[in-house]
């Protein structure tokens, strides 16, 4: 396996820190949203990929969240789709193997549209993303994405045996408990891409997202059933709380993050 973490910017400065801390790769992960930079992305990829050669990184994921994907009417939003084949093709461009994205659920359509609907929203995706050689996962987070865990992965996973998963252990357990190793057991063959995100819940409620370690999740349980699933991808870690996300503090716990998963790389 490879460790690495998401950069939120495209200079050459952020990636000299990530290769500083001894990491393998970056993430870029582009939210829809007023501050959208996908187009940014797609403009400097050939940039982004010199400076990473030259420090001897990699690119482990391009994402896409919460983009709208399905309109009320069940007709694809075109802009959006414009948004995806431009990240993937800059996902090429990055020499990057894996693209991640979701599909909203639309309240006026039934499930069975909904589920017909991103289906052939992400067949279409599929088949663009294979002449680069670029897998196509969903991101098991909620936000504006309703494939992110069983029923749906079983219907539509099931369905596209070429369609992938991005998987985080805090959305599974955020979500009315629902139990991660249990889902990485059944599913984890599927695993394109993976974020080390710490979780805590207190009192059956979230309490923050402290880094990987210092939260509940049991990551030596976490690796093994990666192990056991034959996982040998990329571990991306995504600094998430704002207690944690910046300054001394924010340093300290991605330096004890990347310790600690070190240790359970074999």
């Amino acid at each position: 396996m490879k460790l690495g973490i998401i950069s939120c910017s495209f200079e050459r400065e952020s990636f000299e820190k990530v290769k500083a801390l001894g990491l393998d790769f970056v993430e870029f992960c582009e939210n829809a949203g007023a501050d959208d930079p996908y187009a940014e992305l797609g403009a400097r990829a050939a940039e982004i990929k010199k400076n990473l050669d030259e420090l001897g990184l990699f690119t482990g994921s391009v994402g896409r969240w919460a983009g709208e994907k399905t309109l009320p009417d069940g007709s694809v939003n075109e802009a959006e789709r414009i948004v995806d084949h431009t990240l993937i093709e800059a996902a090429a461009t990055l020499g990057c193997g894996v693209y991640v994205s979701g599909v909203n659920y639309v309240e006026e359509l039934s499930l069975y549209e909904n589920y017909t609907c991103a289906i052939n929203y992400l067949s279409e995706l599929i088949e663009f993303a294979k002449p680069f050689g670029i897998k196509i996962a969903t991101y098991n987070c909620r936000w504006n994405n309703f494939i992110h865990s069983d029923p749906a992965w079983s219907v539509i996973h099931e369905h596209l045996p070429d369609l992938w998963i991005k998987y985080d252990p805090s959305h599974s357990v955020y979500a009315n408990g629902e139990n991660y190793l249990s889902e990485m057991k059944k599913w984890g063959k599927r695993f394109a891409h993976v974020h080390i995100k710490g979780s805590l819940q207190i009192d059956g409620e979230r309490f923050d997202d402290p880094p990987a370690g210092l939260d509940g999740t049991n990551w030596g349980a976490f690796m093994a059933v990666l192990y056991a699933n034959g996982y040998d991808g990329t571990l991306s870690i995504e600094p998430h709380s704002d207690i944690w996300r910046e300054g001394a503090l924010g340093d300290a716990g991605v330096d004890y993050t990347i310790k600690l998963i070190r240790s359970l790389m074999f």
